[in-house]
């Protein structure tokens, strides 16, 4: 398995692929595989760890020697391994695309290099499968002419986080993510001050460039720490607690989320979703059960006072069901099964 090298496995803050290669890895060892991970030399992991890297990771020359690292010590191990996955770039599986008795899987988890999955399909034929984090993240595009597709969701591990039952009537709504434009933080303070209701902001700020102005313009002037409060970045357990005694978690976001941990991760805590109707919210939350599909800052807010017709049980029951990290590791390993046959 790899992964790109700017993070360590599992990621101490912000970073979601990271978490999922995490997940996998712990839920494939506990199944008894065998597991080599290509990844940041700081990752702490059950796998058998190849780190590599060539910090700070920004120069066209160092990704270079990245990509051949990895390529590189994918080809030392092709006859050893049974399927090779990879989280990273495409380009690093460059040297066995060709090896057609190496099944390999190339999963995105962001916006799909069409012409590379053209490319690398023609090369290794029937031996690569691509995968998708939501159908939403390569159907609108060549994913039915470009390469073999199948959609996995991401997940959680549930085990981490607390299902709570019931919230008090004036639990607070929350915003958790990159506070950006295109996550929507702006219209969560809209949301909440036309419902009536606290909002939470918590993540990560940037300290200079477009959305530092963005955020000392559009979302700063509102923090007053009573009806806007301000929390910065969160580790697990802060987010775990933040989730769990929030009436609904917002996602107004601008851009086509590819899937959005952060969602599966309030469910995990029986907390509904309340998001705009983009990307991949469709598929994860389900409307009216466990969260509603929204056009809009009115819309949204109406959605709020609906919030009572949720069953916060089945909100978790439903992330067991989808997004556990059994189902997702389960769902994985099928995926194995039947390349390596």
């Amino acid at each position: 398995m790899t992964v790109d090298p700017y993070l360590p496995v599992p990621p101490r803050l912000y970073g979601g692929i990271e978490r999922i290669v995490d997940l996998l890895v712990r839920g494939l060892a506990a199944r008894g595989h065998d597991v080599t991970l290509f990844a940041h030399p700081e990752s702490a992991t059950t796998a058998t760890l190849r780190a590599y890297g060539v910090p700070p990771h920004m120069t066209p020359a160092a990704r270079l020697r990245e990509l051949a690292q990895v390529g590189a010590g994918l080809w030392r191990i092709r006859r050893a391994v049974d399927v090779v996955h990879s989280f990273g770039r495409l380009a690093a599986m460059l040297p066995i695309l060709p090896l057609r008795s190496v099944p390999k899987i190339q999963s995105y988890q962001r916006a799909v290099p069409w012409g590379g999955v053209r490319r690398a399909a023609q090369l290794a034929g029937d031996s690569i499968v691509f995968t998708g984090c939501s159908t939403s993240l390569y159907a609108a595009g060549d994913g039915a002419t470009a390469g073999r597709w199948r959609t996995i969701f991401n997940g959680v591990d549930t085990t981490r986080y607390t299902a709570q039952p019931h919230v008090p009537a004036d639990a607070p709504l929350v915003f958790l993510g990159r506070v950006e434009r295109i996550k929507g933080p702006h219209h969560a303070i809209a949301i909440a001050a036309r419902a009536g209701r606290r909002l939470v902001i918590a993540g990560n700020v940037a300290t200079e460039g477009a959305e530092a102005e963005f955020y000392r313009r559009e979302v700063a002037p509102h923090v007053d720490g009573a009806a806007v409060s301000f929390i910065g970045p969160v580790d697990d357990g802060q987010k775990n607690v933040l989730l769990g005694r929030a009436a609904a978690l917002l996602m107004p976001i601008e851009w086509d989320e590819p899937f959005g941990i952060v969602m599966a991760e309030a469910l995990a805590c029986g907390t509904p979703v309340i998001a705009f109707a983009r990307g991949s919210v469709t598929e994860v939350v389900q409307h009216g059960r466990t969260g509603f599909h929204c056009a809009n800052v009115e819309d949204a807010a109406a959605a709020v006072a609906r919030l009572g017709e949720i069953d916060r049980a089945v909100v978790r029951a439903e992330c067991e069901r989808r997004f556990s990290h059994d189902a997702i590791v389960g769902a994985y390993e099928q995926l194995y099964i039947e390349l390596a046959a």
